[in-house]
């Protein structure tokens, strides 16, 4: 007689459910001979997993690709979002001032359209 698929995914789930009970029921017995192994020896958590690294904020690890694409995606978001120092003025005319990045300020072209050139409202560095 064959076995639908609904038949053998609730085995599965059974199987499951009990191979789960058996490991909390073993984990018991482990955790006490280890407790009593560090008792007997003295040990330190250091001893055990090492020094602990310095401390770095994390939030919860991601259950799927999915979920690290979208933490991922978050940190760059978070990362672009800081504020970065302005730029220094590189261009001026005296009441206006331009970092040379970006679209060019309307009091830019009026200058340059007045004949002025960009190295007459060029920031003389001393």
């Amino acid at each position: 007689m064959a076995k639908t698929l609904a038949a053998i995914q609730e085995q599965i789930r059974k199987l499951q459910e009990q191979a789960d009970a058996l490991k909390r029921k073993e984990a018991v017995g482990v955790i006490e001979r280890i407790k009593a192994a560090i008792d007997a020896y003295g040990l330190t958590k250091e001893d055990l997993f090492g020094a602990a690294p310095p401390a770095k904020k994390r939030g919860p690890k991601p259950k799927n690709a999915l979920d690290a694409a979208v933490t991922a995606k978050a940190e760059r978001k978070k990362a672009a979002s800081v504020k970065k120092p302005p730029s220094p003025a590189k261009f001026t005319d005296g009441t206006n001032f331009w970092t040379g990045h970006g679209k060019r300020p309307q009091w830019f072209k009026d200058a340059v359209e007045s004949g002025k050139t960009t190295e007459d409202l060029a920031i003389k560095s001393s």
